[in-house]
């Protein structure tokens, strides 16, 4: 009996301290995490954009109907143009600020590190419903940005009364918040040798040729990454939109996240806005496969060397 017992308790000893136990206890959060918090609710919002589902209702199977309303819906479509408006201006204009600010940053200064986290600090709190507030105020009516261009000749000149415009506050705004990847740039920037300046400079290459001949080449890999980042940001915009603009004038910034919100919890058509998330997911999923596709003749690794 002593002998079974002993037997035991060295397997559950080696059991306990057999690394891929440690390695699944250490990975049990984010696997439980994962399943709660992202697996389970897709595959219950998958279930739900086939049914007429209100909250605390009971779904009623409906098909392919969501869908094909959808698709008819002149209000969805107005969201993706605009959205896809938004992301192909203000993705790019937040990847050069971030670019430009990375590479001043990366000057040996002896307030580098402050200069680094004054520049971080909008990325973390960009995304708040207060700095929302104040960015309304800012390019409001009475605002200061609108009475400088008021005080320029233009009298009549509003950024949310107008369908032109109204996007523009929220493009800066999202612009603001390049911390992040300006942060990735700045790491980016200190890996590419010296040496390959030095050649260039001796060749007589001037700092234009060498920016768009020596590090954009070498970036080519983290521009990806930040893209790619950026984009699925863009597309997931809401706080800003919601805040400042709240879709108008006239579905102007009506983003798709905004007509997810207001048709799942506003209109209780929960159904209809679960069909809107699948297809906003598969654009975002077709965007991101045709830059992964492109990106064979724009990104340059160095082991392809």
């Amino acid at each position: 009996m002593d002998k079974e017992q002993m037997t035991f308790s060295q397997k559950f000893r080696k059991f306990i301290y057999n690394e891929n136990t440690v390695g699944y206890v250490f990975a049990a959060p984010f696997i439980l995490g994962f399943c709660l918090l992202t697996l389970i609710p897709m595959g219950l919002s998958l279930y739900y954009s086939f049914c007429n589902y209100k909250i605390a209702g009971v779904p009623e199977w409906v098909g392919l109907a969501n869908f094909k309303n959808l698709l008819n819906d002149g209000t969805f479509r107005n969201s993706i143009l605009v959205t896809l408006q938004y992301v192909a201006i203000g993705v790019p204009l937040k990847l050069v600020f971030a670019l430009l600010i990375a590479m001043l940053l990366t000057k040996p200064t002896k307030l580098q590190g402050l200069y680094r986290a004054v520049y971080y600090i909008p990325s973390l709190i960009g995304g708040s419903v207060a700095v929302a507030l104040v960015w309304k105020q800012l390019f409001g009516s009475r605002g200061p940005i609108v009475s400088m261009i008021k005080a320029m000749g233009s009298n009549n000149f509003n950024f949310f009364g107008s369908t032109t415009w109204a996007f523009v506050p929220l493009v800066l705004c999202n612009a603001w918040q390049f911390g992040s990847s300006m942060l990735i740039f700045a790491s980016g920037l200190k890996q590419i040798p010296k040496d390959y300046y030095e050649a260039a400079e001796i060749d007589g290459a001037n700092v234009i040729k060498r920016f768009f001949h020596i590090t954009l080449p070498s970036l080519s890999p983290i521009i990806l990454f930040n893209l790619l980042m950026q984009l699925i940001s863009g597309f997931m915009t809401f706080t800003q939109a919601q805040i400042i603009t709240q879709g108008g004038p006239n579905y102007a910034t009506n983003y798709v996240s905004l007509f997810i919100f207001t048709e799942g919890f506003s209109y209780q058509h929960m159904g209809y806005a679960c069909a809107a998330s699948w297809i906003i997911l598969l654009i975002m999923a077709a965007v991101t496969g045709i830059i992964f596709k492109t990106s064979k003749a724009w990104v340059f690794y160095a082991a392809d060397e």
